[in-house]
């Protein structure tokens, strides 16, 4: 009698089945409320007529207040034919499950915030008040800040895109202000043959300095960067693709550039609080009568000592016979292109939640967009604001293994 060996059947498999495992998530058909801005100047709209029909293509339903899209010049019939539904009432568009603002929540808004509502907007820490996100705490808010919202590659989407409008705008400005219409010196921004090009000084090698750099080279102006920050002069040299002028912040050698140049360009960030002064007022007296100070950084302090914020309908004054511009929100001036790219990181987002099965899913996929988040269900994960208004701080990793 043969003996069999032992045979083990193929049919008993020891691996894990993963694709019975992987159960795709449920759609969710969102409502999403966008209000029209009243504060902060604010004229632009997270979301184009081309983005709500994206959305609403993809079964989800967005309602606008009336005339939110006119600073940005949408009208509320774009919207209508976009699929969007036009409300007449604020407090009707606070009732949606997802609020999505372009300016920071303000005290007006606080009593028509939904329970566990989900709201998207800008933060501003300059205005921030602890009492404001207390109130938001207490009606236990998800909110996803602009400024944090980060991408998967670690960038900044949002900020980076407005970054790009703000230097880019920087020249367009300074070059309307250094004209004999606005009572500027009749200088030409740039340079002509046979005329010395103008001189612009930049502080700060970020995005902002990176692209009035672009910007005012691309006009024949000649350019030099101050920053403290080695790395960046270097990014900033390889992004533009030309040598050019750079040093660290001295301040001898800053005040010297300054006595010569047409425009100064305050573009310093700071990752907390206050932008660094590194301009004082004796350098500011000494520069040339007519010249141009355009300070980004003034929505955290500015970076020049006789900085004082403007705002769009009154965007300059002289001190030292030198015009000071110092609109914080410069984006906004160029509505429409700051809403188109605020929109472009928005509407893909909000897709994807709603195909993840909500927000809340999707982060458990995407783990870089828990940066964005400052408040989840009414806790603050926010270690820098915890800090600052002495709040309790909640690690939101944690949170999201609890609620999980």
């Amino acid at each position: 009698m043969s003996q069999h060996k032992p045979s083990i059947s193929p049919s008993f498999s020891y691996e894990p089945l993963e694709e019975t495992l992987d159960v795709p998530p449920r759609a969710e058909k969102m409502l999403i409320g966008i209000p029209r801005e009243t504060a902060f100047q604010e004229n632009r709209i997270a979301l184009t007529p081309d983005a709500v029909g994206v959305l609403v293509s993809n079964g989800h339903e967005v309602m606008i207040e009336q005339g939110a899209g006119e600073g940005s010049h949408f009208k509320d019939k774009d919207y209508s034919e976009a699929g969007a539904r036009i409300v007449h009432d604020r407090a009707t568009v606070y009732q949606a499950p997802i609020l999505i603002k372009s300016a920071p929540v303000i005290e007006e808004d606080l009593p028509l915030l939904q329970f566990n509502q989900l709201i998207f907007s800008p933060i501003h820490l300059s205005v921030l008040q602890s009492s404001i996100l207390q109130k938001m705490m207490e009606k236990r808010i998800t909110a996803i800040a602009y400024e944090n919202l980060k991408d998967d590659s670690g960038s900044y989407p949002i900020v980076r895109s407005m970054s790009e409008i703000a230097g880019s705008a920087v020249m367009l400005i300074a070059g309307q202000y250094l004209g004999s219409a606005n009572h500027g010196k009749g200088v030409l921004l740039g340079g002509i043959s046979g005329i010395a090009p103008a001189k612009v000084i930049i502080l700060g090698a970020g995005i902002v300095g990176e692209y009035a750099a672009r910007t005012a080279l691309a006009l024949g102006a000649s350019v030099k960067i101050f920053d403290n920050n080695i790395y960046r002069l270097k990014r900033l040299q390889n992004n533009v693709g030309q040598r050019m002028w750079t040093s660290v912040i001295e301040p001898r050698l800053l005040a010297k550039q300054l006595k010569t140049c047409e425009v100064a360009v305050g573009a310093l960030s700071s990752v907390s609080g206050r932008t660094p002064l590194v301009v004082s007022e004796e350098m500011v007296s000494h520069m040339r009568p007519g010249s141009v100070i355009i300070d980004v950084s003034i929505d955290r302090g500015g970076c020049f000592e006789t900085s004082k914020i403007t705002s769009h309908e009154r965007p300059v004054y002289t001190n030292y016979g030198v015009i000071h511009y110092c609109v914080p929100n410069i984006p906004s001036g160029f509505a429409r292109t700051a809403s188109q790219a605020i929109s472009n990181v928005l509407m893909p987002l909000l897709l994807d939640a709603g195909e993840e099965g909500g927000f809340e899913k999707l982060l458990w996929k995407k783990m870089h967009l828990r940066n964005g988040i400052y408040l989840f269900n009414g806790a603050l994960t926010n270690y820098y604001l915890s800090q600052r208004f002495e709040l309790k701080y909640t690690d939101l990793n944690l949170l999201m293994t609890s609620s999980g």
